[in-house]
């Protein structure tokens, strides 16, 4: 049986270099399954990542296990894969992959390659795990920070135990935001948990693997959010849980909850679901705000204007795309170099105003429904890392990047190899 189905770009939810396979393909046989991919756009599209449901994985290869299981591109290379566990609670007695979600795995397409395909197959000893690109982990060592990195750039942000007031004597740090750090890194291997066995101090300089030169202090940092009414930014507090659901080689998905705060009478918390993909400087964040009393608020997504480090003489540019709903800073630095930071907003793209300003932050505005996802897009690149290295590749990169999200790939799927 050879049953094919080509997925249009619309019937797959948008995000940062992603594809879905169509819920209605089939397959009946062990034959390999085969993956075409197709692209639409003329740039390169490195680490693409390509998302396939467990459930036609498991239609075309019955029983297949993830431990015995080989992606291969046209050329037959076996490649790093991954296969998220939506449901670890889940039982499975015969075996057909209930609790799983995803099959995950990447393309580098170059600059006019319109397609490739992959083979996926059973195998008959074990497949090794993979070298993670991707990390994310709760910090309680750290006053509950929360940290998350991939091979380009790191994270953080604040935890109940930051916030928490400092006993008499204590020294104990205080600080109360909603903000997200950067770590700038200027390896591709993991480094948050290296970096926080080192000590607070070490990472504040650049002892070779990267720094942690961000100023976040209450402000949005990058890519925090908060609810604007015209002309004030209402914002919660450090995080308040947090729940890890995928964690590499690939991709990391995670989610932070923040209780509820007054936004100019309006109650409103936050979850964040958080998707890092290997080979990106920006991650993909899902922001579901939940309200009553209004059928809409606007979200204020921020930027700290005032980014770098204290002593570094700093001078930031910004630039405002509407046509993309992407605000892309770069800060020009005495001594640390320089570095670029951006977010992208696709919900903001078009709109007649969607830029503001308050004392701290630069922000993009985007509507937002109760319990109703708003996806952006954020993150950043440090000259020193050697990829990116002046003002107009990271422009470039951003705009390559927003061009990637109003065009995903494409997949179809076929039995037989």
């Amino acid at each position: 049986m050879n049953l094919r189905l080509s997925l249009l770009a619309a019937a797959i939810p948008a995000c940062l270099a992603c594809a879905g396979a169509s819920a209605s393909d089939t397959a009946s046989s062990g034959a390999p399954l085969r993956i075409t991919v197709t692209n639409t756009l003329d740039i390169a599209r490195p680490s693409e990542t390509i998302v396939v449901p467990w459930s036609k994985i498991n239609a075309a290869l019955p029983h297949a296990l993830v431990q015995k299981l080989a992606v291969k591109d046209a050329a037959g290379r076996a490649l790093p894969y991954q296969v998220t566990n939506v449901a670890p609670e889940a039982k499975d007695p015969q075996n057909v992959g209930v609790a799983y979600g995803d099959l995950i795995f990447q393309h580098d397409f170059q600059a006019g390659e319109k397609s490739a395909t992959f083979t996926v197959e059973k195998t008959d000893t074990i497949t090794q795990p993979f070298p993670t690109k991707v990390f994310a982990r709760y910090v309680p060592e750290r006053l509950d920070d929360f940290a998350w990195e991939n091979d380009k750039v790191a994270h953080r942000t604040y935890g109940p135990a930051l916030e928490a007031p400092a006993p008499a004597g204590s020294g104990k740090e205080v600080l109360r935001t909603s903000g997200l750090d950067i770590w700038f890194k200027r390896v591709p291997y993991p480094i948050v948990d290296r970096w926080y066995n080192k000590g607070h101090d070490h990472y504040h300089h650049d002892e070779g693997e990267g720094i942690d030169m961000y100023n976040v202090g209450g402000s949005r940092g990058a890519g925090g959010t908060g609810i604007w009414d015209g002309k004030t930014l209402y914002v919660g507090g450090n995080y308040k849980s947090w729940k890890v659901i995928a964690n590499g080689p690939v991709r990391a998905i995670f989610e932070l909850s923040y209780d509820g705060w007054d936004a100019a009478g309006t109650r409103v918390s936050e979850v964040k679901r958080f998707t890092v993909d290997a080979g990106h400087y920006l991650d993909r964040i899902d922001s579901t705000f939940t309200f009553a009393g209004a059928p809409r608020l606007t979200v204020g997504i921020g930027l700290n204007k005032t980014p770098a480090d204290k002593g570094q003489d700093a001078k930031v540019g910004a630039v405002e795309n509407k046509a993309d709903g992407s605000l892309v800073q770069w800060v020009g630095q005495r001594s640390n170099e320089d570095f670029g930071v951006a977010v992208i907003v696709p919900a903001a793209a078009g709109a007649a105003q969607p830029f503001a300003t308050d004392a701290r932050n630069s922000l993009v505005l985007a509507p937002a429904t109760s319990g109703q996802p708003l996806r952006y897009y954020v993150g950043g690149a440090w000259t020193r890392a050697g990829e990116i290295t002046s003002r107009e590749q990271w422009q470039r990169y951003v705009a390559d990047e927003a061009a990637r999200l109003r065009a995903p790939v494409t997949v179809s799927l076929a039995s037989g190899g």
